[in-house]
């Protein structure tokens, strides 16, 4: 029994081109936008738990925890912008039997991201 020969792979195989090295960062960025969830959770916990709990949480959220914070924000981004950029490809607008370019679909994904931002900033701000 003879077996076929396997070219070996790096295991850097991803940094030879540069649409794999966003692939690879576009999946590493998921475990980021979980820690986002779990960071929000932690929050409406610690304001649902009272003022003490609440200020301990706000300690507790800076130094190290504020570096992660601002590094999974890139990874978040790019998540986001690479998501944004995935759709016209991935799903089929169609509007009065005709299909809908990608340009108008990406635009409104991005003027819908810009509204709800928006509208949760004057909701922080005036809450």
């Amino acid at each position: 029994m003879s077996t076929a020969y396997r070219r070996p792979v790096s295991l850097f195989w991803w940094l030879q081109r540069r649409s794999y090295f966003l692939f690879v960062l576009r999946e590493i960025s998921s475990v980021f936008v979980a820690w986002f969830v779990v960071y929000l959770l932690l929050l409406v916990h610690a304001i649902g738990s009272g003022g003490d709990r609440y200020a301990q949480f706000l300690t507790w959220s800076g130094g190290w925890v504020l570096a992660l914070n601002l590094v999974a924000l890139v990874f978040v981004l790019l998540h986001t912008v690479t998501w944004f950029g995935l759709t016209p490809k991935a799903v089929v607008v169609r509007f009065r039997g005709r299909r809908v370019g990608p340009g108008p679909v990406l635009g409104l994904q991005y003027l819908l991201w810009l509204a709800v931002s928006a509208v949760v900033a004057w909701t922080v701000l005036n809450g």
